[in-house]
């Protein structure tokens, strides 16, 4: 890359990723303004997406589906179009996406809200069966303060869901300004064609990388908590990766179901992990891949299913099983926790969400780390302080869960243990996965252990929607990662 380029590249890196600092900091929501549960990121004129913020994984991938959606609208140089449909450019309904024009294309943010209208408090219920259940279905739309004041309507909390729109609002505007301010000092022209090479280069990257796999036809399974199997068969190409997710279980009448462009997101983080991960982050970068699944399967749902779990625990499965089949062909760590255990707590009068860290896989060179976000998921954890300031809730207990972690040459990180107390009447959602099947360690590696969750010392099911007294106790313990490889036993022991 040359000088220039390399500039004109980190200035677009810049907005985008101050696009993130300005929503995160202009929040409402703890959710967003603690846990940054959000994604930035810029597009050309014909929707392939540029540069991303390091953000979410599980939003990236699927962003540009959405630009893709609300290009069809046509929109004008000064609209916002809003979607979370997740069966048009959307993940789930949570996550809210607003697309608006720049002088060179479009810019794109990405937030979990805290609450969209669903029937349970957080709207991430445990146990709906249809995407009307789970919230406010929102097709790509000009938002407008008619249109936001009807939005929020429906809402729970709704001064808190309009503070978190005018937050991705601010940061639509601020990459309008700064896009402009970046075509006057080097010239439209210059900045449209290091564009183009920017996506270009981040192709040759992962082209090169995939290059230097061994070509061939490997298939791998595997199981959600309730059965469900997820298959796939890669092949590796010359240069090109393919992904046939045939023989997937068809989607059910649960929340497990995940639109294609979940599936798409999580198969690119996989191939990005393996192939070049310290590629520039670029919509290039999954030019080189193909995904398939059949229409109506868990990974490739269709309306009306319900999709709230499959965003976030599907996803994370379809990364262990892509990440099964490459480790047929190459080295490829062993299975981290697989899960966000996501756990979502409220009332009409406050809603609070989370996900919670746990093991990471080993890897062939180094054990897992413990107590961290794994794959799909790169958010933070609330600070302990913000939470009980803005919540009736205090947390009892938040530690490594010691010993977790599967034991190996390299061993799996640990998970951890996280209670919270309640502090007047609501209602708990949870869910989780690999609380049956633990995560599997590689190469003689032992697995790590299966998470719990628990309400007053009483196990939970792995998901599950109930009530809350004041002074109630929820304790989820998460996952730890598989080791990878079989550990030497020296003398004495």
């Amino acid at each position: 890359m040359n000088i220039e380029l390399q500039i004109i590249g980190n200035g677009l890196r810049a907005i985008a990723e101050e696009m993130g600092v300005v929503l995160v900091r202009s929040a409402f929501s703890a959710n967003i303004k603690e846990r940054r549960d959000c994604s930035t990121a810029l597009f050309d004129e014909r929707g392939r997406m540029i540069v991303q913020a390091e953000h979410i994984p599980v939003h990236l991938g699927a962003m540009p589906d959405a630009v893709a959606a609300v290009m069809e609208h046509e929109p004008a140089p000064n609209d916002v179009f809003v979607l979370n449909d997740p069966f048009t450019g959307g993940t789930h309904l949570p996550d809210v996406t607003l697309v608006s024009r720049t002088a060179l294309g479009f810019a794109a943010s990405r937030a979990h809200h805290a609450d969209v209208g669903g029937v349970e408090p957080g709207s991430m219920p445990a146990a709906s069966h249809t995407l009307d259940e789970e919230g406010v279905v929102i097709p790509p739309t000009r938002l407008d303060d008619a249109t936001l004041d009807s939005l929020v309507a429906r809402m729970r909390n709704p001064d808190e869901r309009r503070g978190d729109f005018r937050a991705q609002l601010a940061a639509q505007r601020l990459a309008t300004q700064r896009i402009d301010e970046l075509c006057a000092r080097r010239g439209r022209a210059r900045v449209t064609a290091a564009m183009d090479e920017l996506y270009a280069y981040s192709e040759r990257l992962v082209r090169a990388g995939i290059a230097a796999m061994p070509i061939g036809r490997y298939e791998a399974s595997d199981f959600l908590d309730d059965g469900v199997e997820i298959h796939v068969v890669l092949e590796i190409g010359d240069d090109t990766v393919d992904l046939d997710f045939a023989g997937t279980a068809p989607q059910h009448d649960g929340n497990l179901n995940c639109p294609l462009a979940v599936t798409r997101s999580a198969s690119y983080f996989v191939v990005r992990c393996l192939a070049a991960p310290d590629v520039p982050a670029s919509g290039g970068a999954f030019a080189p891949v193909t995904v398939r699944a059949p229409e109506g399967c868990l990974v490739n749902a269709r309306r009306p299913a319900a999709v709230a779990g499959g965003n976030v625990e599907t996803s994370s499965r379809i990364v262990d099983v892509v990440f099964a089949a490459f480790a047929r062909a190459m080295p490829a760590p062993a299975q981290g926790q697989g899960t966000m255990n996501n756990v979502t707590l409220g009332n009409e009068r406050f809603t609070y969400y989370e996900t919670i860290g746990g093991g990471q896989g080993a890897c062939p060179d180094a054990d897992g780390p413990s107590g961290v976000h794994v794959a799909m998921s790169n958010t933070l954890s609330t600070p302990v302080e913000a939470l009980e300031l803005s919540y009736p809730l205090r947390v009892e207990r938040y530690a490594l869960r010691l010993g977790s972690g599967g034991a190996g040459a390299h061993r799996g990180g640990d998970g951890v243990v996280r209670e919270l107390r309640v502090l007047e009447d609501c209602r708990l959602s949870v869910l989780s996965e690999r609380r049956t099947h633990a995560p599997r360690g590689v190469e003689g590696g032992a697995d790590g252990e299966a998470g719990r969750n628990l309400l007053n010392g009483e196990e939970l099911p792995a998901k599950v929607t109930v009530d809350m007294r004041a002074g109630d106790v929820v304790t989820i313990e998460t996952p730890g990662g598989g080791g990878h490889g079989a550990r030497e036993i020296g003398l004495g022991e």
